[in-house]
């Protein structure tokens, strides 16, 4: 802004009196993010502080009180107790090949429906993210009773029920759909004269898919992974309901064997918790750099 003096002179107003005005409506804005972090992030840290302090003490003077003393007790019995040893390398089980598999075959579907124009490419694409809209909860009997027609011969049961292949087939299946709707998105922002390019000098479709386009595609992979090893590694229905036998349940299942039928010691249950959250937070310090970049890149495009 300027200021016109009589002699007709133009000045310019000094630049600390451009700042921008706080306004109410930011101030409101502020105190509502600060409100809602609070509220989320008090039962986090009060979990934690309780997984510390002996049940004693707090069944005593409870929760919100000033500790007396704290201790790594409730963190060793709470893995002894839930086995959780043996239930990390039977979620690892589930979560790793289910995780190749979903990016491995969203991949190949968004490469096709987004690298090349024919006549069904659209109709596949809408066919993969239809099935996100299906609630999972829905096809339960019809999918318990299919898994009881199937044979397995190596199960104890005959089938798919019991069996973490058949947890992992489920997780594939309603989760390609996202991965392949993402992918795709993703891909039709890398330019066609590339795949032009290497068609030029002689690369065929499996390598363009394998040394151009997948490389490009290492930020939205990241996110991708990252989102997906959290969502399956905290799956806590299918697992429920298609596997009976205790010894064969994921991470999240094992936090049922802190609890008893007439008491419960919420210490315990509060640093089995934090044990099971933990794997998820380690992936996510690993590949936030990427998860970031993955889900911002392209977002300033038109």
């Amino acid at each position: 802004m300027t200021t016109t003096l009589s002699t007709g002179r133009v000045l310019a107003e000094d630049p600390r009196q451009n700042k921008q005005r706080i306004r109410p409506a930011r101030i409101a804005l502020h105190a509502f993010l600060i409100l809602t972090a609070l509220v989320w992030l008090v039962p986090l840290v009060s979990a934690i502080y309780v997984s510390f302090r002996p049940y004693g003490e707090t069944s005593r003077k409870g929760i919100f009180t000033v500790a007396e003393s704290l201790t790594f007790k409730n963190y060793t019995d709470a893995f002894k107790q839930g086995e959780m040893a043996h239930h990390y390398l039977m979620t690892m089980i589930v979560v790793i090949p289910s995780l190749v598999a979903i990016l491995t075959l969203s991949s190949f579907v968004a490469f096709a429906v987004s690298r090349f124009s024919w006549r069904f490419n659209i109709a596949l694409l809408l066919l993969f993210t239809a099935g996100n809209l299906l609630p999972q909860q829905v096809i339960v009997q019809p999918l318990f009773q299919m898994y009881k027609r199937i044979p397995v011969p190596w199960s104890s049961s005959g089938n798919l029920l019991d069996t973490l292949l058949g947890v992992g087939i489920i997780h594939v299946s309603f989760q390609i759909g996202f991965c392949t709707f993402v992918l795709s998105n993703y891909m039709k922002t890398i330019p066609k004269e590339l795949n032009e390019a290497a068609m030029v000098d002689g690369a065929g479709v499996w390598r363009q898919y394998a040394q151009i386009i997948m490389p490009l595609c290492r930020p939205a992979l990241a996110a991708l992974a990252t989102l997906e090893f959290t969502w399956i590694y905290n799956d806590f229905f299918w697992a429920v309901v298609f596997i009976q036998s205790g010894d064969k349940r994921p991470i999240t299942s094992s936090i049922r064997n802190l609890t008893g039928q007439f008491f419960s010691d919420d210490n315990l249950v509060a640093a089995g918790s934090m044990l099971i959250a933990l794997p998820t937070l380690i992936i996510y310090l690993i590949l936030q750099k990427q998860f970031i970049s993955g889900l911002t890149l392209g977002a300033s495009k038109g």
